[in-house]
C-alpha cells in the first residue's frame, strides 16, 4: 500500500471514529461525595460523557462556595469525561432565594463566582439547580441565567439548567398541584431559558414523593407527558431526559411534629436495598405494565408498606422514549444507588 494511500485510509478511519463519538448519546450522571457514588464512578466511567457533581452553592448574598474532589477530577480528566458541577440555592430554601433574586449586586457577584470556578478547575460550564422559585420570580431568575450565559459564554463555558417536571400549562386538579406551580414548576420561563442553555436536564422525578400516596419515582406514561410538553418550548436537541436510579419505600413512621403523631412517609432506596426489603418480607417483585416500572408491596404488621423501584429494564424503557423523541441524550440521578445492570444497557447506546 503507497504512503497516500495508506495516510487516506487512516484519515477515513479518524473521521468514521470522529462522526460516531459525535453522534454518541450524551450521557449525563450526577455525582454526590458518597462512597457508594466514586465507587460506581471509578468501575463506569467510561460510559458516562458528562459528570455533573453537585458541590457547589449560593446563598442569599452572592457568595458561592464549593468544590470537586481532586480524585474525582482527575479521574475524569484521565478518561477524557467533561466536568459539569452544578450549584444549588442553600437548603432550596424560597425567602433566602428571593432576597437573591431581588439584589442584582448578589447576583452578579454569583456569576463571576462561577466563571472563576470554571477557569481555575478547567471545567466544561455550570449547571443551574436552583428550585423551590415562587411563580412570582419567574422573570427575575429568568434574567439572572440570562446574564450567567452570557458571562460563561464570552469566557467559553457551557451553561445549563434542571429542571422541576411539568406536563400542562394548567396548574392542575388539587391543593397539592397548587404548590407544586406556586414554589416548584411556575417559577421557570421554559422558552427563554431554553433559549439561553446549551441544554436542560428535565427532572422528570419525583413523580410521587413522602407528601403523595406510594407511586412511581417516574412512570414511563408520566415521563412521556413531561416529555412532549417541555418539546413544547425546549429543541429536542437541547432536552436531556432526567431519569431517576433510586427507588422510594413508603411507610408508616413517628413524628412528633403533627398532633397525631404518626404518618404515612416515604424514603430514598437503592435497587440493592429495595429488592433487599422485598426479599426479606417475601412479597414478589411484580412489573407495573403501564409505568414499566418494578414495584411491591407486603404487611408490616397488618400495615401496607410499598416499594416503586428503578432498575435496569425500567432504564431501557426510558432510553428507548429518549431515542423515540431523538433528544439530545439524558441525566441521570444520581451514580451510587442504582441497578448494576443498567451499565450493560447503557453499553449498547
Amino acid at each position: 500500500m503507497s504512503m497516500a494511500i495508506r495516510a487516506l485510509s487512516l484519515l477515513l478511519v479518524g473521521l468514521s471514529v470522529a462522526a460516531r463519538l459525535q453522534a454518541q448519546t450524551e450521557r449525563l450522571f450526577y455525582y454526590v461525595d458518597r462512597e457508594d457514588a466514586y465507587r460506581s464512578l471509578a468501575e463506569h466511567i467510561d460510559q458516562i460523557t458528562v459528570l455533573g457533581p453537585q458541590s457547589y452553592t449560593v446563598d442569599s448574598l452572592g457568595t458561592f462556595f464549593g468544590g470537586v474532589d481532586a480524585r474525582v477530577l482527575r479521574l475524569a480528566r484521565e478518561h477524557h469525561v467533561k466536568v459539569m458541577p452544578l450549584f444549588v440555592n442553600e437548603g432550596f430554601n424560597q425567602p433566602a432565594l428571593r432576597r437573591l433574586l431581588a439584589d442584582t449586586a448578589a447576583q452578579r457577584r454569583s456569576i463571576e463566582s462561577m466563571v472563576v470556578a470554571c477557569k481555575r478547575n478547567s471545567y466544561w460550564g455550570m449547571q443551574f439547580d436552583v428550585e423551590n422559585i415562587n411563580e412570582l420570580d419567574r422573570d427575575r431568575f429568568t434574567k439572572w441565567f440570562t446574564d450567567a450565559s452570557v458571562a460563561l459564554h464570552a469566557a467559553g463555558f457551557a451553561i445549563s439548567i434542571a429542571v422541576v417536571h411539568r406536563t400542562d400549562d394548567a396548574v392542575g386538579p388539587t391543593a397539592y398541584h397548587r404548590f407544586l406551580q406556586e414554589s416548584w414548576r411556575g417559577g421557570y420561563d421554559l422558552a427563554a431559558i431554553g433559549r439561553a442553555a446549551d441544554f436542560v436536564s428535565m427532572m422528570s422525578y419525583d413523580q410521587h414523593t413522602r407528601r403523595t400516596p406510594p407511586g412511581p419515582v417516574a412512570g414511563l406514561s408520566w415521563v412521556r407527558d413531561n416529555v412532549d410538553y417541555f418539546l413544547q418550548y425546549v429543541p429536542a436537541a437541547k432536552l436531556s431526559l432526567g431519569i431517576p436510579l433510586y427507588g422510594q419505600h413508603w411507610f408508616a413512621r413517628a413524628d412528633p411534629s403533627i398532633p397525631e403523631q404518626v404518618r404515612s412517609w416515604s424514603e430514598t432506596v437503592s435497587w440493592r436495598w429495595g429488592t433487599h426489603l422485598a426479599e426479606r418480607a417475601a412479597a414478589p417483585m411484580r412489573w407495573e405494565e403501564t409505568d414499566q416500572v418494578p414495584f411491591a408491596y407486603y404487611p408490616n404488621g397488618g400495615v401496607y408498606e410499598w416499594l416503586f423501584l428503578e432498575n435496569a429494564r425500567s432504564f431501557a424503557e426510558k432510553l428507548a422514549l429518549m431515542k423515540e423523541k431523538k433528544l439530545r441524550g439524558f441525566s441521570a440521578w444520581v451514580l451510587g444507588p442504582e441497578d448494576p445492570d443498567i451499565w450493560k444497557v447503557g453499553a449498547q447506546n
